[in-house]
């Protein structure tokens, strides 16, 4: 066992998704935040309230920036969050007049949130070309054994003879509908986070809308309001990553079911045993299980993390810090493992 098993040296061979995992690397994490105070900085130029030379030598001395993170690590522990001691090393490497700049008008939830959606973009592009594949591997498999002879199961009990298409459509259903659970939710909720101290944008006094507006152009985000502490947003998206990994739980449980009672199935690539060396496991399929689980009963951890008091909250924006990660990760791995077994399976259906 593990604190966290997703990236542990030996377990993340069998949980972890390392196309993913880097995604929420601390070098991946300093990239976006970065990239959120160049942008700031290029947005404010435009808009007239810090001169362009300005802007220029922030964005440029970004570009060169590297930060030290033994000081990040010690400065969280006081700080709570990571962007105070990044933006202090950021000023002194702009140095002069042009340092009093950085950042301006913003605050740390700015930088993170946003940072979080700008990592999510390209994740979130994995699941869903992963998602699409196995549709297509289930459109395959429909078209190669579907007419097969298959008994129906109600209540753990054979039932009424079925054809294998059927079974194929329990799972095809309910991932077709998460892809498009998906597609919708990165079109409506990868977004902007800028409110600045108390979500008033106070410090840009009239330039505020035109500011957020050429902030989220800069970072290929939605432009949207801050919503610093309306957290729908996320836990809508924890959410669909819920039923995503829930419907290839219920893929991994029917083929694990067949293969325990050879049951119209015939499977390629099984775990093996130290005790019986003539079991095949189907541990692909388990684990789709197992990551289902896992998910389901982390989605009530961030419905918890929706209450954020008043303007800010520290103890539930962390909370999401500590879930989110795990279950983007979780549901990456569900799709590469569902997308896996569905190529082993060499016949569905009785002869």
């Amino acid at each position: 066992m593990s604190v966290c098993p997703f990236d542990h040296p030996v377990l993340g061979g069998l949980l972890g998704d390392e196309e993913v995992a880097g995604y929420f690397s601390v070098e991946a994490e300093v990239k976006v935040m970065l990239a959120f105070e160049a942008a700031l900085a290029s947005a404010e130029a435009k808009a007239g309230l810090i001169p362009g030379k300005v802007a220029a030598a922030i964005v440029d001395a970004i570009a060169a920036f590297k930060p030290n993170v033994d000081r990040l690590r010690v400065a969280v522990s006081t700080d709570g969050v990571v962007v105070p001691e990044l933006v202090q090393q950021l000023r002194k490497a702009v140095g002069g007049k042009a340092a009093s700049h950085v950042h301006f008008g913003a605050t740390s939830q700015d930088v993170i949130d946003s940072g979080v959606m700008l990592r999510l973009k390209p994740v979130l592009a994995i699941v869903e070309q992963r998602l699409a594949a196995f549709l297509g591997a289930l459109d395959s498999l429909r078209k190669r054994d579907g007419e097969r002879p298959l008994m129906a199961a109600t209540r753990m009990q054979p039932a009424i003879p079925i054809r294998a298409g059927n079974r194929i459509e329990s799972w095809r259903g309910p991932s077709e509908r998460n892809l498009e659970r998906l597609r919708t939710w990165m079109v409506d909720g990868l977004v902007l986070q800028f409110g600045g101290a108390a979500g008033t944008l106070d410090k840009l006094g009239d330039k505020a809308s035109e500011v957020r507006t050429a902030l989220a152009r800069e970072l290929g985000l939605a432009d949207r309001p801050q919503w610093h502490s309306q957290r729908d947003r996320i836990a809508e998206l924890a959410s669909v990553l819920s039923l995503i990994s829930g419907s290839f739980g219920k893929f991994g449980q029917d083929i694990a079911l067949m293969a325990l009672a050879d049951d119209g199935i015939e499977l390629a690539g099984g775990g093996g045993s130290s005790a019986m060396p003539h079991k095949q496991n189907p541990v692909s399929a388990e684990v789709l299980v197992t990551l289902a689980r896992f998910n389901a009963a982390q989605l009530a951890g961030m419905h918890g993390a929706l209450v954020h008091e008043q303007e800010r909250s520290g103890a539930a924006w962390t909370l999401e810090w500590m879930i989110l990660p795990q279950m983007i990760v979780a549901t990456a791995t569900a799709t590469r493992l569902a997308n896996e077994l569905a190529a082993n399976i060499r016949r569905l259906g009785c002869d």
